[in-house]
C-alpha cells in the first residue's frame, strides 16, 4: 500500500516527491472527455490531478444526492488512477471557482438566521448531513484503502472571508470522525493577513498558497509564516492562474503562454504547484457564478476556458506546448507523451422548425403556484433559472405608475402580454417608475425574473444577499399588489414545451431546430445573431447566451449529440432570433471584445 506524508518534504513511499498538478473539474465536463483531459495531464507530464467537489452540484435540493452522471466523482478518480494519476480533492462546502454561489446549495438560503462559512450550528448540521454522503464515497480512494487521493482540503480561501477558527476545526473533525485519515491542508493567498486568519497550524494541517505571479515573493511570505510557527514544511502554490475567468460584456482575458511558462519554473524549482486551470471547461445550465466590483455584480460567462493550457473544448493550446518544452528541459528524465486531439463538426443554415411563444405554452411547462404575495426563488424550493409572475390587477386611472422593489437579478416588465420595460438591479434599474396606460378594466401584469448567477466570493457571499427573485413586492401607486401566480422556471430540461401554441412578436420565446448528423463531434453553437437566453440541446440545457459578448457561441460536446436525428431549442428573451442557426468549429468571439490578434 503506497503512503503520502508531509514533513520537510512531501515524502511517496518514503521518498522525495514534487506534486506536479492540474485542475481539471469533472462537473465542468461531460463524463465521455474525462479520460481525453486526464490522459492530457498525464501527456504533458504531470502527476497529479486537482479538482473541487461542488456541494451544490450534488445536493441541489435538500436530502437529495446526485452522483451519477458529470456528477460522478468516483468514476473520474478510477480514470485518473488507471492513468497513473494521483489526485488532490477539495470537499470544503465552499469552493469559489466561479461556480454558482460558491458551491453552496441555495436551499441553504431557507434558513432564516443561518450563517453560511462560519461555526453556527445549523450551518454545520447540514455540513455534516453531506459529509455523510460524500465522505463515505470518496473514503476508498483515499491512498491508505489503495487509492489515489493524496490530500484533502479542509476549507477554501477562508482567510479571506472570515477568522472563525472554531468553524476551521469542526470541519477537520468532520472529516476525520468519517474516515478521512488525511494529510490536510488549507490553500489562501500568500499574505500575512489572509494566512492567519485561514489556516490551521496547531492542528499540523498544511498552509498551501494561492497566487498566478511572483513566486519567490509569494512563497518567502509563506516560509516566513511557516517559521513562526515553528513549521518546516513543502511550499505549494495550490492554485497556480494561468489564466483568469470572464465576465459578460468584458474583454476576453488572455496571457502569455511562454511568460506563464516562466513563471510556472520559478515557482518547481522552489516547491510544488497545482495549475488552477490545466482545463477550465463549461458552465453548463446555470451554473456560472458571480463577481463583485465596486459593490455591482458581474456574472461571468459559460465558457470557462479561462485560457487555459486545455481550451473549453480540451485540446492543447500554446500555452499547453509551452509548458510541456519547459518541464522537458527542466525535468528531461519525465516521460511525456502526444497529446490527444479531438475534431469538431461544422453545419450551416439549419432551418427553424416551430417557434412559440413563452406565455402560450407556460402553463404546459409548469404548475403555478399561488401566494398573496410575490415568493423568492428558494421560498419556491427553485435554485436557479427564471421565475414568471402573474397577476391581475384593477386600473384606477388611465395611466398608472408601478415599481419593482427589490429584484434580482434582471426583470422583464409585460403589460397584457406588451413589454413594457426591463430592468436590471445591477444597473441600479429595478425600483425606477414604470409607466402602464390602459385601456381595459384588468390589467394583467407578467414579470420574468431571471437569476443571472449567485455571487461566488467576498462579502456579498451571505445569506441576506443572495436570494434570487422578487424579494419585497411590486406596488401600484403607493400600495403593494397581492394575488400572485409564480412559474418556476428551472430549465433544467426543454420538457413540457407546445410548439402548437402561438408566438408573439417581442415576447420570451422558445425556437426549435432539427438536424441530422451522419458522424457525431464536438461543435459550437453559433448564437451571434440573437439576444439573451439558454440553450437546450437534446433537452439538456448547455448554458446561457448573451450578445453583449465576449462570447457569442456555446460548446456542445459530442456526448450530447445523436448520431442521426438532433434538436435544438432556443429559449430567447429579447426577441431576436434568426430564420437559422449554424454549428461552428471553433468558438465565436465579439470582435470589440478581442485583441487585436485574435481579431484576424
Amino acid at each position: 500500500m503506497s503512503s503520502f506524508e508531509i514533513q520537510d518534504d512531501f515524502l511517496l513511499n518514503g521518498q522525495p516527491f514534487k506534486i506536479l498538478s492540474g485542475a481539471i473539474h469533472y462537473f465542468r465536463i461531460h463524463p465521455d472527455d474525462w479520460y481525453h483531459s486526464l490522459y492530457n495531464l498525464k501527456a504533458l507530464g504531470f502527476n497529479t490531478v486537482e479538482t473541487y467537489i461542488p456541494w451544490n452540484f450534488h445536493e441541489e435540493k435538500k436530502g437529495q444526492f446526485t452522483f451519477e452522471g458529470r456528477a460522478d466523482i468516483t468514476t473520474f478518480l478510477e480514470i485518473a488512477q488507471n492513468l497513473g494519476l494521483y489526485a488532490i480533492v477539495r470537499p470544503s462546502p465552499y469552493i469559489c471557482a466561479e461556480w454558482e454561489f460558491g458551491g453552496l446549495p441555495a436551499w441553504l438560503l431557507n434558513e432564516p438566521r443561518i450563517r453560511i462559512r462560519s461555526s453556527d450550528s445549523i450551518f454545520l448540521s447540514y455540513v455534516a448531513s453531506y459529509y455523510d454522503v460524500l465522505l463515505k464515497k470518496l473514503r476508498p480512494y483515499q491512498l491508505s484503502q489503495g487509492g489515489n487521493i493524496l490530500m484533502f482540503q479542509i476549507e477554501n480561501e477562508y482567510g479571506s472571508y472570515g477568522e472563525d477558527k472554531e468553524y476551521l476545526n469542526s470541519l477537520y473533525n468532520l472529516m476525520l470522525k468519517r474516515g478521512i485519515d488525511g494529510p490536510f491542508f488549507t490553500s489562501d493567498g500568500a499574505w500575512l493577513a489572509a494566512l492567519r486568519a485561514g489556516t490551521l497550524p496547531d492542528e499540523d494541517i498544511l498552509i498551501t498558497g494561492n497566487f498566478g505571479s511572483k513566486g519567490k515573493e509569494n512563497f518567502l511570505s509563506m516560509k516566513n509564516f511557516f517559521e513562526k510557527q515553528h513549521k518546516k514544511w513543502p511550499l505549494m502554490c495550490m492554485e497556480f492562474w494561468d489564466g483568469w475567468f470572464n465576465r459578460w460584456h468584458e474583454p476576453i482575458i488572455r496571457r502569455d503562454p511562454k511568460e506563464t511558462a516562466n513563471e510556472i519554473k520559478e515557482i518547481i524549482k522552489l516547491g510544488s504547484l497545482n495549475l488552477y486551470m490545466f482545463h477550465g471547461g463549461t458552465n453548463f445550465g446555470f451554473m456560472n457564478g458571480c463577481s463583485v466590483r465596486e459593490g455591482r455584480d458581474f456574472p461571468q460567462i459559460t465558457s470557462y476556458d479561462y485560457d487555459a493550457p486545455l481550451d473549453e473544448q480540451g485540446n492543447p493550446t500554446k500555452k499547453y506546448e509551452a509548458i510541456k518544452e519547459m518541464i522537458h528541459d527542466l525535468y528531461p528524465e519525465i516521460q511525456q507523451m502526444t497529446p490527444l486531439v479531438k475534431s469538431a463538426i461544422e453545419l450551416t443554415d439549419i432551418p427553424l422548425t416551430n417557434k412559440v411563444s413563452l406565455f402560450s405554452t407556460i402553463d404546459t411547462i409548469v404548475t403555478p403556484i399561488y401566494s398573496k404575495y410575490p415568493l423568492t426563488m428558494e421560498q419556491l424550493h427553485q435554485a436557479t433559472g427564471y421565475l414568471f409572475y402573474r397577476t391581475l390587477h384593477k386600473p384606477a386611472a388611465e395611466t398608472e405608475t408601478y415599481r419593482i422593489i427589490d429584484a434580482s437579478d434582471r426583470v422583464h416588465f409585460y403589460a397584457d402580454g406588451q413589454l413594457i420595460c426591463t430592468q436590471s438591479q445591477n444597473c441600479g434599474e429595478v425600483g425606477e417608475e414604470i409607466q402602464v396606460t390602459s385601456t381595459v378594466d384588468l390589467n394583467k401584469i407578467d414579470l420574468l425574473v431571471e437569476n443571472m448567477g449567485r455571487v461566488n466570493y467576498g462579502a456579498k457571499l451571505t445569506a441576506d444577499s443572495q436570494r434570487k427573485g422578487i424579494r419585497t413586492g411590486v406596488m401600484c401607486d403607493i400600495h403593494f399588489i397581492t394575488e400572485w401566480m409564480h412559474y418556476p422556471l428551472t430549465f433544467e430540461t426543454s420538457e413540457g414545451i407546445d410548439f402548437s401554441g402561438s408566438w408573439i412578436k417581442n415576447q420570451p420565446s422558445f425556437y426549435q431546430y432539427q438536424f441530422r448528423l451522419e458522424e457525431v463531434k464536438d461543435t459550437f453553437l453559433d448564437v451571434s445573431h440573437f439576444g439573451k437566453g439558454v440553450v437546450f440541446v437534446n433537452q439538456k440545457n448547455i448554458g446561457r447566451f448573451w450578445e453583449v459578448g465576449p462570447t457569442l457561441s456555446l460548446y456542445i460536446p459530442h456526448g450530447l449529440l445523436n448520431k442521426g436525428e438532433n434538436e435544438l431549442i432556443i429559449f430567447e428573451t429579447e426577441g431576436i432570433y434568426q430564420p437559422t442557426i449554424s454549428l461552428r468549429k471553433q468558438p465565436v468571439f465579439k470582435k470589440n471584445l478581442l485583441n487585436e490578434e485574435e481579431k484576424k
